[in-house]
């Protein structure tokens, strides 16, 4: 939801949130601004950019560094430093039993009502919050590559909330946008 909101506010292809930026959960019923800043405590703003295709696969790449996997081969995003990221507009598969920065299986962009594989060479329009833009949770390559940057969007948590406002009731669902998928 935090990456639809973010689609909703910039017109963005692609919205990237870290999992360390996302601090709770949202109860069923009634949603309060204090939840949305209870989940959004940091007073991130929106950053929106220019990125080439090749360099949202590698900050995908970062997002999935440093999953470990259980005795059974499933992944294990707990301690993953924050840095998983979740991602609107696009979806992508990972391998975590491939070593970091080959673990990206699969990258789909959402184009005209479809999905379609992300092309290297294009450039998108990407947002994510203000911190993973200045390379925070090892995103240097949104702080180095990224084209035509703007890091004075709205609060992240206003954006949220004026998205829930706009589209209550809110019904999240898993949508499939990420999907590890282990080696054989």
């Amino acid at each position: 939801m935090i990456t639809d909101a973010i689609i909703a506010e910039t017109g963005v292809d692609i919205a990237l949130q870290n999992g360390g930026g996302i601090r709770a959960d949202i109860d069923a019923g009634e949603i309060t601004l204090g939840e949305v800043i209870n989940v959004l405590p940091f007073g991130n703003l929106t950053s929106t950019f220019e990125l080439s295709g090749a360099d949202v696969i590698a900050a995908l790449e970062n997002g999935v560094s440093e999953i470990a996997l259980d005795e059974n081969n499933n992944p294990v995003v707990d301690g993953a430093a924050g840095r998983f990221s979740q991602i609107g507009g696009a979806r992508f598969t990972y391998d975590a039993t491939q070593e970091p920065g080959s673990r990206i299986v699969s990258v789909e962009v959402w184009q005209d009502g479809e999905y379609v594989e992300i092309d290297p060479e294009a450039m998108y329009l990407v947002a994510a919050n203000d911190f993973m833009r200045g390379g925070g949770d090892g995103y240097e390559v949104l702080e180095t590559n990224a084209v035509n940057a703007y890091d004075q969007g709205r609060p992240l948590d206003q954006v949220v909330a004026d998205y829930i406002a706009a589209n209550s009731p809110i019904t999240p669902e898993i949508e499939g946008r990420i999907t590890h998928q282990a080696g054989e």
